[in-house]
């Protein structure tokens, strides 16, 4: 192994945790502050890279795409919103898991409809089409380090809505205390359906980013759903922080692991015997992950509450 190529699988490690973080942030925002457990989240994310590639590919505009994207699934989200989750408040979870899990097979049934059921093509941005030079001896591809920094800056972005603004003041009050916040005149369901709405956004806007380096297919969003669940429970329930933290180290560990462990592998065991274990290692590794921060810290690294 070269310190190149560690350097580049760090870095697509955490362009990985970075788009798992959008959507995790997502859940996260829904699970531990509105307390509903909403698994068509992934479906949502699975629209936004619909859409995007949809756009992109008629229009030639990779802004478009994503800007149609956002608008389309936040136009989704709020019909679902006002139909479905607004019911969900105060229900137990099973009934929520049950009624989101219904949404995610009518999604995948409206897509094969409309798109049919093969893979849709996405490509990057024509500009962003050479790789750039980031070290001496490192070219890496530009699209990815646009997923790198605009996965920052939402990081960033969201962290001081929730911890800094008075949106995220009332949205944490109605969060702490629903009575009592709407006794001192927060209008609480106004402010859950904006935090539902952030939610989807969040998940269009990743849908998007990755679309082009993925495949957009259906079932994309419950395949990516998973992770982003053991993100949720490794940085605790409610933790925007956490999530990031939790985004990153799954990210690092699941990339890191799918290029690093068949080369390990190579120097003790037959090639077919690396082609049979490598992948399962490599895919049970977050969830090792997940367990081993579990058995320390049973409420997730930065749990929000308590």
């Amino acid at each position: 192994m070269t310190p190149i190529l560690f350097v580049e699988q760090m870095l697509n490690g955490i362009g990985y945790g970075l788009m798992l973080f959008l959507l995790a942030a997502g859940l996260t925002l829904v699970f531990g502050i509105m307390d509903v457990m909403n698994l068509a989240h992934g479906s949502l994310f699975m629209g936004g890279a619909y859409v995007a590639a949809q756009v992109h590919t008629s229009s030639g505009s990779f802004v478009a795409g994503l800007l149609a994207a956002l608008a389309v699934v936040l136009l989704v989200a709020l019909v679902l919103e006002a139909l479905l989750v607004r019911h969900l408040y105060g229900r137990d979870h099973l009934a929520q898991v049950l009624a989101t899990f219904g949404i995610i097979l009518v999604a995948d049934d409206a897509v094969k409809m409309i798109w049919g059921p093969a893979p849709l093509m996405a490509s990057a941005p024509a500009a962003l089409a050479e790789p750039i030079e980031i070290l001496p001896g490192l070219p890496y591809p530009s699209y990815r380090l646009l997923i790198l920094v605009v996965g920052l800056l939402v990081a960033l972005g969201l962290y001081l809505l929730v911890n800094h603004t008075r949106v995220g003041m009332l949205v944490r009050a109605g969060a702490s205390n629903r009575a009592m916040a709407e006794f001192m005149g927060v209008r609480v369901g106004r402010v859950f359906s904006g935090v539902f709405l952030l939610g989807a956004a969040l998940a269009a806007l990743a849908g998007a980013l990755m679309g082009p380096i993925t495949a957009v297919q259906v079932g994309m969003g419950e395949e990516i759903l998973i992770p982003a669940l053991v993100v949720l429970v490794i940085g605790g329930i409610g933790s925007v922080r956490g999530a990031f933290i939790a985004a990153l180290l799954v990210g690092l560990v699941d990339t890191c692991g799918r290029a690093f462990v068949p080369m390990a592998l190579r120097a003790v065991l037959p090639p077919a015997a690396v082609s049979d274990v490598a992948p399962l290692i490599a895919g049970l590794a977050m969830y090792a992950l997940m367990a081993t921060v579990l058995a320390f810290k049973p409420a997730g690294l930065f749990p929000a509450r308590g």
